[in-house]
């Protein structure tokens, strides 16, 4: 006899769970040219390499005289002053003894020994004298000394930043081979849920995971669908799956994935492809569940809100990173100061929300939210971190405790 599908399978390690996550998280393969100015936030598919020394002439690093003395040992420095220079105009070459009025971005004339500033040079009419030492090649920018032609300076796989765009167009380049951003469709189940605006019936709660996932997706640079909530019946489950992944490369669900009789996202996934990873040894989060929808890729995180945001923002965001074409990220664990007892250790690994606190002298410490409920979002609105409790473990005031900052996590992703 076959087992029911709605046996619970024995809890998957946190770590084991993870790494297989992200080795189900294939690279992207579409790609798209975009405008310099159009690919911000874009991860790119293919090197940006200069096609041009920068700078591209030797220039003037300070509004100056650009000089080129007789003797350079000589002290003071007399010259005649020439010739007048600007940013975008260019001068002729100098003979010894002679300076040219120059100013920072303009190119130096041919044979100029240095760059002076201004403020060391004493001017007479057309003649400047110079008492301070004065060593070859001061205050020049050498042709190519920030870049060479031919080098890499951007590497693929990088999110676009403005920096980067400027970096770009500073060698002229005017467009970047970048992956297509991932479609992510949303669906939110259950027949409890109402939308903000409307009034709440008998039992019904309103529909908070569809406003942080939406936004967090969008922040990350996922083209996000959302059809609206779908109703705890198996037939209207089947059709949101069914044309959710003919339109997008991931679905991600809330609700619908653990063992109860209105739970019916699991089943409709595994009737059109497969489930290959569900319940998780964490807290909260153990619902989290990983398959194919036909083509598309379906994670389906719990329905409480701080379970499906904790799941997403440990599990959940590194895939979309992966699946971005990013490499897997690497949050930074810290150890601080617990402020607060947790006598009562659990046998799966545990993620308190927590926030930094500093005292007079400067030290830092941690606070925990005192209910830490699955469904208590304001927990997740106060928090700046998590700290990772291993299975079994207790803590008591004044213990190190790893850290991980939510700001860091959710900064790096956008």
């Amino acid at each position: 006899m076959s087992e029911p599908f709605n046996k619970r399978p024995p809890l998957l390690d946190f770590d084991v769970a993870k790494a297989q996550l992200l080795s189900f998280a294939a690279a992207p393969t579409i790609t798209e040219d975009v405008p310099l100015l159009k690919a911000h936030g874009r991860v790119l598919a293919k090197g940006v390499t200069s096609p041009m020394d920068v700078p591209a002439f030797a220039n003037s690093g300070m509004d100056g005289y650009a000089i080129r003395p007789t003797d350079p040992s000589a002290s003071p420095l007399q010259l005649t002053v020439t010739q007048r220079i600007v940013a975008g105009g260019y001068g002729t070459e100098l003979s010894p003894g002679q300076a040219a009025r120059i100013f920072t971005g303009a190119p130096v004339p041919p044979g100029t020994y240095a760059v002076v500033p201004q403020e060391v040079v004493e001017v007479d009419g057309d003649r400047i004298t110079i008492a301070q030492t004065v060593s070859a090649g001061d205050h020049i920018r050498a042709q190519g000394e920030d870049i060479s032609a031919g080098t890499e300076i951007i590497a693929p796989g990088k999110k676009l930043k403005p920096a980067d765009l400027a970096l770009a167009a500073s060698v002229g380049v005017t467009h970047v081979a970048t992956y297509k951003p991932l479609t992510v469709a949303i669906l939110l189940t259950g027949d409890e849920l109402v939308e903000p605006g409307n009034p709440l019936g008998p039992g019904q709660i309103y529909n908070s995971n569809r406003y942080w996932l939406q936004s967090l997706l969008t922040e990350i640079g996922c083209d996000v669908l959302d059809p609206g909530i779908v109703r705890d019946t198996p037939e209207e489950t089947r059709a949101a799956l069914r044309d959710a992944s003919q339109k997008a490369d991931v679905i991600i669900t809330c609700g619908g994935v653990s063992v109860g009789e209105e739970d019916h996202v699991r089943a409709a996934v595994a009737s059109m492809g497969r489930i290959d990873l569900w319940q998780i040894a964490m807290k909260p989060g153990k619902p989290l569940a990983y398959g194919k929808a036909n083509d598309a890729d379906f994670i389906g995180l719990p329905g409480n809100p701080v379970s499906a945001f904790v799941t997403f923002v440990l599990m959940g965001l590194p895939f979309l990173q992966v699946r971005m074409g990013l490499p897997a990220p690497s949050p930074t664990l810290e150890m601080l100061t617990a402020d607060f007892d947790w006598p009562k250790p659990d046998r799966r690994r545990e993620f308190i929300r927590v926030r930094q606190k500093t005292d007079a002298q400067g030290h830092v410490s941690l606070d925990r939210w005192p209910n830490q409920g699955s469904g208590v979002m304001s927990s997740v609105a106060w928090a700046d971190g998590l700290v990772d409790i291993a299975p079994g473990q207790t803590i008591a005031r004044g213990d190190a405790v790893p850290y991980l900052s939510l700001r860091d996590i959710l900064d790096r992703a956008k």
